[in-house]
């Protein structure tokens, strides 16, 4: 492990190396460090964890590293940093932030979850400070692709968001591998999905809104699942009929999910669930993420579509492989720290991933690698 560096220069002061705190060392955790670590004249990375085998790899990087299993040494790792990550599971989301708006340290996350959410926004009153949850691939990157969708149209009627992090070669019934966090999933198949219907904000049933479609030559299916629009409802409210999200799997999956959830009742036993998911699937670096959007509308007085797509595999970066969800979550709030490091987003309150323009965002040297993999179809 490498002797950590608890030194920094003025949070705000421009020009400056920027201290930043990444929490948590697990898959995510280190592929921030890895991205981060590419620019070390600009960004000096301290990785907190519980885990020191997790921190060995961390450390290997050349990046500082610190054990932490309390408040205590969590806040003082947060003390006088330009900007916390935190990639701990979502339930650790409004107490790091709370720490940070009172510290005045930039906040940035990649929770789905919705109530999670609504907490930190309502620190941002009197935060000074860039509070900015929902900073990954969904939420967060498809939220931008909607909203620069939304914003090319004289009058926006629908928006419809799909996004899937798939095994590129799936086995089994499910035809599923795990690739990010099981309670992250869990949630997602859980909770109700913020929607717009028929133009009124409202929620809709997980796991419902079944459909079918081909993209690139390949069947898949897609159903609603919570979290995934961060607050695109919000800001598209008055604007569109229908707005909304959905997860894509390989066809059959949702059946099965469906017999688990429901049949056998595992909602109201996550935890058995996440044992059960954890110890029959295995996980898998050889996955792919589908990103499709559609949006239709009146443009020039006549209606039209307009569409945009993705498909992202994993990379090698500096000599480490990251699997595709590796590599499009850590850029994600990379990309989304590096646009406020450089004032290109606003400096204290609130921030939601639609005050990021889709060309900020792709034009980034982070965000370069979803720049790589977009084809939009006019």
């Amino acid at each position: 492990m490498t002797a950590e560096t608890t030194t920094s220069a003025s949070p705000d002061a421009p020009g400056t190396r920027r201290a930043i705190t990444v929490l948590g060392a697990g898959h995510i955790g280190f592929a921030i460090a890895v991205l981060l670590q590419q620019h070390a004249s600009e960004y000096e990375v301290l990785v907190l964890d519980r885990d020191p085998a997790r921190l060995a790899e961390v450390a290997a990087l050349g990046v500082s590293t610190r054990v932490s299993t309390d408040d205590a040494s969590l806040q003082a790792a947060i003390h006088g940093r330009f900007a916390v990550l935190n990639a701990l599971p979502f339930r650790r989301a409004v107490p790091v932030a709370t720490l940070c708006a009172a510290e005045g340290v930039h906040y940035f996350d990649l929770t789905e979850d919705v109530a999670s959410t609504q907490a930190v926004r309502a620190l941002a009153p009197t935060a000074r400070s860039v509070l900015m949850p929902q900073c990954g691939l969904a939420p967060g990157f498809i939220g931008i692709v909607g909203n620069d969708l939304a914003q090319r149209f004289d009058a926006l009627d629908s928006l419809r968001m799909r996004v899937g992090a798939l095994p590129r070669f799936p086995q089994g019934a499910l035809r599923y591998n795990l690739t990010w966090s099981t309670e992250g999933l869990i949630n997602e198949y859980c909770n109700p999905c913020e929607a717009i219907v028929e133009g009124e904000r409202t929620t809709v049933p997980a796991l419902e809104g079944l459909e079918t479609f081909v993209l690139d030559g390949v069947e898949y299916e897609a159903f609603n699942t919570s979290g995934g629009l961060g607050t695109l409802t919000e800001t598209l409210a008055g604007r569109a009929r229908q707005v909304d999200y959905q997860s894509i799997r390989y066809p059959g999956h949702n059946a099965i999910i469906k017999l688990l959830l429901n049949d056998l009742r595992l909602r109201e036993r996550r935890d058995l669930l996440k044992d059960i998911l954890e110890t029959a699937i295995p996980t898998t670096q050889q996955d792919v993420i589908v990103v499709f959007a559609t949006a239709t509308g009146q443009k020039g007085g006549r209606l039209v579509q307009e569409s945009y797509s993705a498909h992202i595999v994993g990379t090698q970066v500096a000599g480490h492989t990251l699997s595709a969800i590796q590599l499009t979550t850590a850029a994600g709030i990379c990309t989304v720290l590096d646009l406020v490091a450089q004032g290109r987003l606003p400096q204290q309150g609130f921030v939601g991933q639609e005050s990021v323009r889709l060309e900020d965002f792709l034009g980034n040297r982070f965000g370069a690698a979803f720049a790589a993999a977009e084809e939009r179809v006019p």
